[in-house]
């Protein structure tokens, strides 16, 4: 259909837009294709150019019959004759019209005024020159299209969700929509080491630490990417630092440090997650409870003075692979100082 409608064009027009639009293609491609060391790309972008070529040429030699026109000659005096005895004969039956008309008309040996040429060519190769840049220019200028990009995901609307009594204290413990907000910034994939990705998945509940009765406050917030996934959590308790290190001998967690992160006590510790499948074709039943990748966390007090409760960052991936712990300190860095509240007494 498009070779149809270009066929319906005139030749001054048709020419220099086939010309444009095979070098700017032909010049693009193989642009491409040597930054790319790519071989096809290149020969597809060698057939523009000599397409281009082939259509220059074609202009070239219709340009230089129009300039330089070669009419065939007589083929003897007698055809002379009657061509010149067959032109009196039009003049006199055309003079009678010209009388009649508003205006004088060519006659047969006045040539019609032929149209530029060389100006249509110049404005067909102005017109879709500009439209060449513009399309060249426009990718790199407008934003990119919203129905293509992916869009990084969004905490969940938790305005309508109960919380529990121990929320409602003061002062109020963070809630997980809160810390899912502060957890979910664009340059979290940064921080990880990978600023090309995107979070698939963001979430925050208020949950409650378990064999509590529902006294101990712990919110967290979850966000993943396609190479890592980081969880945020916030534990209300009445359990220092160093206790919690002492507790973790009794653990499995390995490759303990203890430091200090914005003038709080931490640790950094290593343990396995769990993993557990779920088969809903089989009335919801489940297998049991495996070991899943291994998982870093930096556990940083809520205070200085180190009175108790923490906040957990851990990092994992499907893979097994682990950010460096500078990742986390960097996520500390910029998440800690954003969570609001102040550690429940």
């Amino acid at each position: 259909m498009l070779g149809f409608l270009v066929r319906l064009l005139p030749f001054w027009v048709r020419e220099p837009l086939l010309i444009v639009v095979g070098s700017v293609l032909g010049v693009r491609i193989m642009y491409l294709a040597v930054h790319d060391r790519d071989r096809v790309a290149a020969g597809i972008g060698a057939v523009f150019l000599v397409f281009t070529a082939v259509r220059i040429h074609a202009v070239v030699r219709a340009l230089r019959a129009r300039r330089d026109p070669s009419p065939a000659a007589p083929a003897d005096g007698a055809a002379v004759d009657a061509a010149a005895q067959a032109q009196a004969q039009a003049q006199a039956q055309a003079q009678p019209q010209a009388q009649v008309g508003a205006g004088p008309r060519p006659g047969p040996g006045t040539p019609e005024k032929d149209h530029n040429a060389w100006g249509q060519a110049v404005a067909a190769v102005a017109l879709f020159g500009a439209l060449a840049a513009a399309l060249w220019v426009a990718p790199h200028v407008m934003p990119s299209d919203v129905s293509t990009s992916p869009r990084p995901a969004s905490c969940s609307d938790g305005a309508h969700e109960e919380l529990p009594k121990v929320y409602k204290q003061t002062p109020r413990p963070v809630t997980g929509e809160e810390l899912c907000k502060v957890l979910n910034r664009p340059d979290l994939a940064q921080l990880l080491g990978t600023p090309g990705e995107t979070a698939t998945a963001a979430s925050g509940t208020s949950n409650t630490a378990p064999l509590t009765d529902g006294k101990v406050a712990l919110p967290e917030a979850e966000v993943a990417f396609d190479t890592f996934t980081v969880n945020v959590s916030a534990t209300y308790n009445d359990l220092t630092t160093d206790q919690y290190v002492k507790l973790m001998k009794f653990g499995d967690e390995t490759d303990i440090k203890t430091l200090t992160v914005r003038g709080r006590p931490a640790v950094f510790a290593s343990a396995h997650t769990m993993k557990l499948e779920i088969n809903l074709g089989n009335g919801g039943s489940g297998g049991p409870v495996e070991q899943g990748p291994l998982a870093r966390t930096l556990t940083v007090a809520l205070d200085r003075d180190d009175r108790g409760g923490y906040c957990d960052i851990t990092v994992w991936s499907e893979s097994g692979a682990l950010p460096d712990d500078s990742a986390l300190l960097d996520i500390a860095g910029k998440v800690l100082p954003r969570i609001p509240g102040q550690p429940v007494r």
